[in-house]
Order: C-alpha cells, then structure tokens, then sequence
C-alpha cells in the first residue's frame, strides 16, 4: 500500500469543490444547494451541507458504472482494506449481505448460515430463492447470547450436503464475539466454496494489530463492512470488499444495482472516501486510544459485584477472539432487564447504549470517545446499584434459545398465502412473518419456520421487558400471521 497516495481523498475533494462552484443549478434535488429548504432544516444542519447534497454531475463519477473519482476512491479503499476490489455501499450493511448472497446463489442453490443471522440475510434467501441450511450456534444462558460457528459444525454440514454455494458466517457478532474464520475459510475453499463474512461491527479490525483479525486477513473472500458504525463514515454508509476468485466480481456488481437506489447520496459516499484515509493515516494512534480507554473501563467494571462483564474464554472453537471495544454488561444480578436499566441510562444519567437485551446492555466504544465518556459511563454503571430490584435470578434463565424447524424456504413463504389466528392458534403452524426483537434484527422465528410455545413465550419477555418486536402485523403477538393451506 502507497501510503503517499492514500492521503489522497478524490471524491470527497471534488464533492467539496462542487459544493463551492457558483452556477445556475437546473438539476436534483429540488432544494438548489440549499436555496429551498425550510427554516426548520437550515436552524438543524445550517447550508453547508445541502451545497454537497448532489446528484451524479459529471465529475463525480457514477457509483454503478464508475470511471473517475468513485473508482479512484475504491481503489484506495480495496488497498486499505487489503481487498482485491472494494464496493461503496450507500444503502448500508444490508445491501452489501444481500448482493453477497445473490452473487453466490441461485434458486435452489444451498447456503450454510448461522440460525442468529441478521435479518438483511433473510431478505437475501427471498431475492435469491437459495435453500438456507442454518446451524444453531453455542448458547451462553448466563449472558442469554450465541456464541458464533465453530469449524466442526460447519465441516459437519458440508460433509452431509451437495450443492452448497457459499458460507456465511457473523464474525463480530453485535456482543464481539469472533469466529475462527482462519479455519472456516480453508474448510470452505477445500470444498471449492467461498466464505462471506457478516463484519458489519469489524471496520475497525484492518487497523490496530491488538484488535481481531480482520475476515479478509483470515482468509474470507468477501467481506461486508458498515464503516459507520465504528469508523467515521456516515450513517447508512457501509464498503464490501471482495479477494480471490471464487466470486464473479460481475455478478457483485449486477445485484448491487439490484438492492441500492440509482440515486445515491454523494454525501454518504464521500465520507466513505474521508474515513478510509484517516484511518489510513492515524488509524493506529485513534485505535491505540480507544483500546485504552475500553481497557480503563473494563478494569473498573470488574470491580463492581453486582455486574457481570463479558470477557473472552480461550478455551471455545466458536469464541476465538473478542472485540475489547465492545462492553455487554449483565444487568440480571441487580433484578433488572437490560431493557430497564437503558431506560434508566438514557433519562437518568445521559448515557445511551448501543444494544439492549433482556439481561445485558451493550456499549461501543469508539474513537470518537473520550476519557470524559468513560468517567460518565462508569459512575452510571455505580449508581445503577440504587435502582435494584428483588432478584430473581431465573426469570430470564433460558438453557437454550428456542429452536424452530423451517419446514419452507424464507421465499416459499414471503410468496405464500397467509392468514391471521389467534397467538394459540399459531402454535406448530408455519410462519407466515418474521417476528424479530429489534434491535439487533435478528429473527426469532423466521417466515417459514414452525412456531412453538418456547419462541412466543421468549418474544413475549422481550415485550414485558420494554423490547420491541418488529416484523409482524400484530406488535402485541395477539395475533399471527401463518402460511394457510
């Protein structure tokens, strides 16, 4: 990598030179850099913004053809990345999973997965109408989470089934939990296959030498990265990176066309462009303090009894590396749900995590924190104390989260006619709806699977708790949609 030329931004310089170009603007949007939005707009976000809010003039490149400066800026995003070709995704994570699962499979075509995919997955195996073979992954009752795939248990699963097409493996998780995919790529490409990586949580990996290995590093053969959510990249603004030869970068390129708008924002691509290069630059410095500070306050978390810290165990195929940035704290010891004591976090004392679930809360911690933020989160974290509840240590107690056999495909079903029952009569009736706790927007029971009693009594805690449940026409669970006939 020429470091020289990865100073460079072209696409966000150009974007901004635009922005300060005088002319007679007789192209989208309506608002004219600017000149028509509403008052409300401007006191919020001021003018400079929508001066950069363009569409596809001629030097700015088109993101699905590109010749100039988006393809200049891809090609400096694949070497910082260590890709043999990098996307610019503009309608997130979501687009990049899907394109990746339409690029290797086909109708019919069989995907291995793990069963707590994200949801965007699902909608994949809809558009390309592939047969998922889904893998339950290693429970943890204490933090009510999944670990990821082992190798075993995918080697398992390739070993008994023709026409599998691809692998897709969840490597961080949302908690920060990461596969071996060292091993799973050289298990996936002895068969001839190729290993897609779920890294939306991973940006960040390419950059400090003590974080995970990166998916490209270990092998993957694409990788699909949200660089906003832990560089500095807008909302919404994600990269996926391609190497080797097992995927058809055509193909990429076909289904991106697919799944993102014709319209993208300029804006959302430039800070693509402007986030590759300050990580390029002084990525190892922002890293080196943002280690520091997960470290400070991972020691002071684990002076305090009455909480548990997720930590990593060496010992688990399918635990091989933890993300130390990211804090899951379990909240139950007090008698709280994590739903409660975000809750409590966010109105009481101004500090708002990431991911709430029924025993934990989840925190990020980036470079864009400061040791002030560590100082507010930790005596948060102490005066939670003064809001516990009379435990009950086994209200939440799962030993397994419940398993739901898919009796038709995700596609089967999303086309199926379908009918409303009440919730009793949904019971071992095929799903017709995707009942989804959001975040982290993973299924619990997923349209086309059978729903039991375990996986509606599960959703229902998640409800009582404060949770929300996405995906279904009935948020209450009084009703349910499931496949008639």
């Amino acid at each position: 990598m020429n470091k020289n030329s990865q100073e460079k931004t072209p696409l966000l310089t150009t974007l901004q030179e635009l922005a300060l170009k005088e002319d007679a603007p007789f192209y989208t949007p309506g608002h004219r850099k600017g000149e028509g939005i509403s008052k409300s707009l401007k006191q919020l976000m001021g003018e400079k913004v929508f001066r950069a809010d363009l569409p596809e003039l001629p030097e700015l490149d088109n993101l699905f053809a590109p010749e100039g400066v988006i393809k200049e800026a891809q090609i400096l995003a694949s070497e910082a990345f260590g890709a043999k070709q990098t996307w610019f995704l503009a309608n997130g994570s979501t687009s990049g999973i899907i394109a990746s699962i339409l690029a290797t499979c086909g109708e019919g075509d069989k995907i291995i997965l793990p069963r707590n995919i994200h949801q965007s997955a699902i909608f994949g195996l809809i558009l390309s109408g592939a047969t998922p073979l889904f893998i339950n992954p290693e429970y943890n009752s204490d933090f009510d989470l999944c670990y990821t795939l082992s190798p075993f248990q995918i080697a398992d699963v390739l070993e008994t089934h023709s026409n599998v097409k691809a692998v897709m493996v969840v490597s961080p998780t949302y908690h920060g939990i990461c596969a071996n995919l060292t091993e799973i790529a050289n298990l996936a490409h002895h068969f001839n296959i190729p290993l897609l990586v779920d890294e939306a949580h991973g940006a960040h990996f390419s950059f400090h030498p003590n974080l995970p290995m990166s998916a490209l590093k270990a092998g993957a053969d694409i990788a699909i990265q949200s660089t906003h959510k832990t560089l500095g990249a807008m909302t919404q603004a994600s990269m996926l990176h391609l190497q080797g030869n097992l995927v058809n970068p055509y193909r990429i390129n076909q289904a991106l066309q697919l799944v993102q708008s014709s319209s993208p924002s300029y804006l959302l691509l430039a800070s693509l462009d402007g986030a590759r290069q300050q990580m390029v630059m002084e990525g190892e410095k922002l890293l080196i303090n943002t280690i520091n500070l997960a470290i400070i306050a991972r020691k002071e978390i684990a002076k305090l009894e009455y909480l548990s810290l997720l930590d990593f165990v060496k010992t688990l195929d399918n635990f091989a590396d933890l993300d130390i940035t990211r804090l899951t704290i379990n909240v139950s010891k007090l008698g709280l749900t994590g739903y409660e004591a975000d809750e409590i976090f966010h109105q009481k004392f101004g500090v708002t995590c990431e991911l709430p679930s029924l025993k934990n809360i989840t925190f990020i911690i980036s470079y864009g924190n400061k040791i002030e933020n560590i100082y507010r989160l930790i005596k948060a974290l102490k005066d939670l104390e003064k809001y516990q509840k009379k435990s009950d240590n086994n209200k939440f107690n799962h030993s397994s989260l419940p398993i739901n056999s898919l009796k038709i495909t995700p596609r089967q079903a999303f086309w199926a006619e379908k009918k409303v029952v009440s919730r009793d009569l949904a019971i071992n009736e095929i799903s017709g709806e995707n009942i989804c706790p959001y975040p982290p927007g993973i299924p619990l029971i997923m349209a086309g699977e059978v729903i039991t009693k375990d996986a509606l009594r599960y959703a229902q805690e998640v409800i009582n708790s404060g949770g929300i449940i996405t995906g279904t026409s009935d948020q209450s669970l009084n009703t349910l949609k499931i496949i008639s006939g």
